[in-house]
């Protein structure tokens, strides 16, 4: 079940929304809106029938009485876009005394009785401290049901007044995490499809989803998501991620700490535009969790030097300017030998996971990002349109998101798979050989360990989706591939073989490990206002990732 929280000022205005069954006047198209529960003088005047709009207006004066009564005002916070400062500022105060959450289930969930409803929402309200459980005065409020989405999804929404009946105002601190804690605790009470405690990805806004299908297209943030993932799996350094992130065809625009043009703290990504239309841009950390700057750099080298190159190539990345570096590593062509070694180190990788703690959450994200870069990097090599390797790498992604990472310890050392993702990208052939097919066996093994974990550990929901995308659609895939590949997954390395990756072993250990955090370089320069221009969150796309 899935909360969503907003704050407002006009109670009438929610009402007759949420009672509404003009398809003009809504999103979605209401079908005999009803009471499902509310305060217990809203219930003893309402029962389930279908509420118009004078019943709207006398159910939202009934919520809002205790405000008026006592002239209590609730205000939080306004912020604006401050084009010289480039950040939103406070700049004042607005009301938002009206409460409003819909609760929304899965459309393969079905629907739920009105009883079950009312009984969700009456404990949940109670859990958000909103009732006398509370040992406070109530505040008042109703829970109206009016039919499915247009995505199928059965919900309910919850309309709370802010004063409580005594005129003290009810705190909302925390109510976000709180609500989500309190979804998940209902789930389990009621038997209802339980989402990850764990695990969690950025959700799809109406707006995208409608222009995606009247433009015929995937959505931008999807693809986005895929290519940045490609690109930062099978980059070594910061400079090489920016190139060829741009290689795809991805514009690139850096975020700069205050008053600098070198010390780069965020990005945003947007696919290049048809003739005539403006870029939509997308923040790193609105894609996924795992993709702000800051997650990716923990995988790079962080050099001093190698911080320096990055910003250089940021601001040709900035200004639309040619890469800096003409001749760097994502040119690299990769042999016979490589295939090898990099089926061996993913072979390895399956046996340490399977002898692995479940609990671990930190390693598995880790290992679940690997492959499915992989994934991702393999897709954009092969799949003109999105197919079964972008849908492995966008179910991956998945637990390569950690709901609150710095809850986690860090990944242990496992052997590594980063280096997968660059051999697929620099593939000079879409044909499938059978060395590529004997690496791709050892990734399919890698996602089904990942599948048992969540089996293991009483995820279903997580194990049924990664099992679905596994079966359904990489096994008709796997098909297609040269029937050698077995073979040459267990072929044993040739002397020449083994002398080629022990050279880039040492190579590869030759440079320092890679650490977490933002390298600041030495000399920081005032920005000029054109080059560091940030678009509001209000703006055509979402903000960048901080």
């Amino acid at each position: 079940m899935i909360p969503n929280i907003t704050r407002g000022s006009r109670m009438g205005g929610l009402m007759i929304y949420l009672t509404t069954t003009d398809a003009d006047r809504t999103k979605n198209a209401h079908t005999d809106p009803h009471l499902v529960a509310g305060d217990s003088a809203l219930m003893a005047w309402y029962d389930d029938s279908t509420l118009d709009r004078e019943d709207a207006l006398a159910i939202a004066k009934h919520l809002d009485r205790p405000r008026k009564a006592y002239g209590v005002a609730v205000q939080v916070k306004d912020f604006d876009w401050d084009p010289v400062k480039k950040e939103r500022i406070a700049v004042g105060h607005k009301d938002a005394h009206v409460w409003h959450c819909s609760l929304s289930l899965r459309a393969e969930e079905g629907a739920l009785t009105d009883q079950q409803w009312g009984d969700i929402a009456n404990d949940f309200v109670d859990s958000m401290g909103f009732t006398e459980t509370s040992g406070k005065a109530q505040c008042r409020w109703a829970a109206i049901n009016h039919g499915t989405s247009e995505n199928g999804n059965h919900h309910i929404h919850l309309a709370v007044s802010l004063v409580r009946e005594d005129g003290t105002k009810a705190s909302t601190h925390g109510d976000y995490k709180k609500a989500q804690q309190t979804c998940r605790e209902l789930e389990v009470k009621y038997g209802l499809e339980q989402l990850s405690t764990i695990h969690a990805t950025r959700g799809y806004g109406q707006a995208e989803k409608g222009a995606a299908v009247r433009d015929e297209r995937e959505m931008h943030r999807s693809s986005l998501a895929r290519k940045v993932r490609a690109c930062s799996s099978a980059a070594v350094s910061e400079a090489e991620f920016v190139r060829r992130a741009r290689d795809t065809g991805m514009l690139l625009r850096p975020r700069y700490a205050k008053n600098t043009t070198d010390v780069i703290i965020g990005y945003s990504v947007a696919e290049r535009p048809t003739h005539g239309e403006r870029p939509v841009w997308f923040g790193g950390g609105t894609l996924a969790s795992d993709l702000k700057l800051g997650a990716l750099r923990e995988g790079w080298h962080d050099l001093g030097s190698e911080a320096i190159d990055a910003a250089a190539e940021w601001n040709a990345a900035a200004r639309n300017k040619r890469t800096v570096k003409r001749n760097g590593a994502e040119h690299y062509v990769p042999r016979e030998g490589d295939w090898v070694e990099f089926t061996r180190n993913a072979n390895a990788l399956v046996d340490k996971l399977r002898a692995h703690p479940r609990d671990d959450h930190a390693t598995w994200a880790k290992a679940a990002r690997e492959v499915s870069g992989a994934f991702a990097a393999w897709s954009y090599r092969l799949e003109a349109t999105p197919g079964p390797l972008a849908a492995t790498a966008a179910e991956l992604s998945r637990t390569a998101q950690l709901r609150a990472p710095k809850d986690h310890s860090k990944p242990v050392a496992m052997p590594s798979i980063t280096g997968t993702a660059m051999m697929f990208m620099a593939a000079s052939s879409k044909s499938k050989t059978a060395a590529q097919a004997a690496l791709m066996i050892q990734l399919i093994n890698t996602a089904f360990a990942v599948y048992e974990m969540h089996e293991q550990s009483g995820r279903t929901r997580e194990a049924q989706r990664i099992r679905s995308v596994i079966k359904d659609q990489l096994g008709p895939f796997t098909a297609t591939m040269p029937k050698s590949a077995v073979a040459v997954a267990e072929k044993p390395l040739t002397a020449e073989e083994k002398a080629a990756a022990e050279s880039r072993s040492r190579r590869q250990t030759s440079f320092p490990q890679p650490r977490s955090g933002i390298v600041v370089p030495g000399t920081v320069t005032k920005a000029s206002p054109a080059k560091t221009y940030q678009p509001s969150r209000d703006s055509s796309g979402p903000g960048m990732d901080r």
